[in-house]
């Protein structure tokens, strides 16, 4: 992988991989939901949707043909704090896939037709993801966890901010985020260098927008709240969350092989516990989420609300284990082959890698070596294990629920992990 600035600063990562006859190109925007504010939540994600919704000398059906016709995939998406818009080609297509993202990124006209209807349709999204409350807790288990942080807001908005967004709202935004020093432009593939900077020269060099102060992050507090929304469900959807890893902090390879052995995978303790030996749930994992400043380690249940308090119990008897005993040598060694074979089989793609390229380039400034990362983890003792277990258990846990009652958490102590501790 190669760094390269354009002309004007922009940054540019570039992985030639000749064996294949593909190119993935990403324009990558360190911008999401984490920059907004509660008057213009979901501004992000709006601007996402209407880069497709045509330009200067595409309409949105043009744009959609194009890449049909080529054979190539183009998409985008929003998170916390980034967005990418990107394209998968034939090697040879790649000139009209820069020159169509190159369109939509500076000259998508966002008229206000399109605008109202690509509201309606965000306005749907909202409608099927309240209607999915597998989904929705996780966002609750943001407000749980981080209270009124801009880390804990909806990334699709609400419709109450969005019917405020206009045309000009949006452009205005844009200016003030999508500038020289949050943008990498990263492309991963069978590229030739000197053609494609030559290239991306063309389309992205004479980008001027350079941003007139650096805004700086507020880091959020793990506020340990309890959250429930309640809705008619067959069963309760719960998440008890607590702090985890920043992105690219020492420690943060070791909080996922925890993570793997308490709710991974099939082979964690929840699965085997709680869905195989016990039946009490079809979907029980855990997660860990990495922030620039901060992390998230989440376990999710769903279950039938008269289970909810034995899948509670039993969740907390494990987690109480852990912070008494830590993890036996053979999770240690089953969780590093796990997390080597994970790393290795999700960059089998340009797409992949094109997508860690710039994520870590806009977010970490630095990159590892495959090899370099192999090696850390094979050095992940259990000691860093307890580490991370510790800073895991030492605060009362954050705890949310969508269902029909909140009994079952009602009366929960969100403290009574703290003295299990190692």
């Amino acid at each position: 992988m190669e760094k390269y600035k354009l002309s004007n600063g922009m940054r540019v990562v570039v992985e030639q991989i000749p064996t294949v006859r593909s190119v993935s190109f990403g324009i990558w925007v360190k911008n999401g939901s984490r920059n907004e504010t509660e008057q213009n939540n979901g501004i992000s994600h709006f601007i996402e949707h209407m880069l497709f919704k045509g330009t200067e000398k595409r309409t949105a059906r043009d744009i959609a043909d194009l890449f049909d016709g080529i054979g190539g995939n183009v998409n985008a998406f929003t998170a916390k704090e980034y967005t990418c818009y990107f394209a998968k080609v034939l090697d040879s297509h790649l000139p009209i896939a820069v020159d169509a993202l190159a369109d939509m990124f500076f000259r998508s006209q966002m008229d206000e037709e399109e605008l109202a209807k690509e509201r309606n349709v965000i306005l749907e999204e909202i409608s099927m993801y309240e209607d999915t409350p597998d989904d929705r807790v996780h966002d609750e288990a943001a407000k749980a966890a981080y209270g009124n942080h801009p880390l804990a807001y909806p990334i699709l908005g609400t419709q109450q901010t969005l019917e405020a967004m206009s045309s000009n709202s949006l452009h205005q935004f844009m200016k003030q985020r999508y500038t020289i020093e949050n943008i990498v432009l990263s492309v991963a593939g069978n590229i030739e260098p000197a053609k494609l900077l030559e290239l991306l020269e063309t389309y992205f060099g004479h980008y001027k927008n350079y941003a007139e102060h650096t805004s700086q992050l507020i880091k959020p507090s793990f506020v340990s709240d309890s959250v429930f929304f309640q809705k008619k469900t067959e069963q309760n959807h719960i998440c008890i969350s607590f702090p985890g890893c920043a992105m690219g902090t020492p420690l943060q390879n070791a909080m996922i092989l925890l993570n793997n052995a308490l709710g991974g995978g099939m082979s964690s303790r929840l699965f085997q516990v709680i869905r195989e030996e016990r039946g009490l749930a079809y979907s029980v994992y855990s997660y860990h989420s990495a922030a620039a400043d901060s992390g998230l380690f989440t376990i999710y249940a769903g279950t039938a609300p008269k289970q909810t308090k034995e899948v509670i119990d039993l969740t907390m008897e494990m987690l109480h284990e852990v912070g008494q005993n830590g993890l036996t040598e053979a999770e240690l060694t089953r969780g590093k082959e796990q997390l080597k074979g994970s790393l290795i089989l999700n960059l089998e793609s340009t797409s992949s890698r094109m997508n860690r390229n710039g994520k870590h380039e806009l977010m970490l400034g630095k990159h590892n070596s495959i090899d370099a990362l192999l090696s850390r983890i094979d050095a992940i003792t259990i000691e860093e294990i307890k580490e991370v277990t510790n800073m895991m258990l030492a605060t009362p846990f954050a705890v949310s629920m969508v269902g029909s009652s909140d009994k079952a958490i009602a009366n929960l102590r969100r403290d009574q992990l703290v003295s299990s501790v190692i």
